[in-house]
């Protein structure tokens, strides 16, 4: 996601014969936090859907989940949009326990939600390890680099300081790549047993009742 992601040398490449899928597909978690405002549900939308649309202040959390095709994986992101009001601040824990990937995102043109950042950071700390997650600090906004309060030395040098992934990018322009798929599998992939397959639960007929199904008495409605 942005055009300045780190690039992977020697990481999987994308799939150009989309008509021959790889046998597994693995699940990765990804968060995004910050300020309320920051662009994250539009980062999430230009992930997801490669579009930029004005959105509302997310309540609580939002769901959104996108298949990459890499060369010899599939995976399979499921992303946790989380609300970045204060008022909402004591849930967010609950949504980014576990995750494998988390975006902490602030806005270039609002020194605030930079200092905010930190604070985030340092309560996801609190709930992951590094060889588990990894963690981008992404300067959103770029478009307004004209009303720039944070440098990008000051976004690369927190990044160093606590071994971070760092870009500056911008939802509204779209620029973007496969680049956070890369890494992520490069860091905690199938090779180190970090990600867990999927498997598409298999559909139920509710009007065939004659087969036996072992739980069927266990959540018997009425009296």
């Amino acid at each position: 996601m942005g055009e300045n992601l780190p690039r992977v040398p020697g990481g999987p490449k994308l799939r150009s014969d989309t008509s021959r899928r790889p046998v597994q597909t693995l699940r990765v978690k990804m968060v995004l936090l910050g300020s309320s405002g920051v662009g994250k549900s539009s980062l999430a939308q230009r992930f997801v859907k490669d579009e930029f649309r004005s959105t509302t202040p997310t309540v609580g959390c939002a769901y959104l989940t996108r298949v990459v095709h890499l060369s010899d994986v599939t995976l399979r992101f499921e992303i946790w949009d989380t609300a970045g009001q204060e008022k909402y601040h004591s849930v967010t824990p609950l949504y980014y326990r576990g995750a494998h990937a988390a975006l902490l995102v602030y806005d270039i043109s609002k020194r605030e939600t930079f200092i905010r950042a930190q604070v985030w950071l340092k309560e996801l700390e609190k709930q992951y390890t590094p060889e588990s997650t990894v963690i981008w600090l992404v300067g959103n906004k770029g478009d307004l680099a004209q009303d720039r309060q944070v440098s990008v030395q000051e976004g690369q040098a927190l990044a160093n300081d606590r071994d971070l992934s760092f870009t500056e990018t911008s939802a509204l322009a779209g620029d973007q790549n496969s680049d956070s798929a890369h890494r992520v599998y490069k860091c905690i992939g199938a090779q180190q047993g970090r990600l867990s397959e999927w498997q598409e639960a298999p559909l139920v007929d509710l009007h065939h009742r004659d087969t036996f199904t072992p739980f069927a008495s266990c959540c018997k409605v009425g009296p």
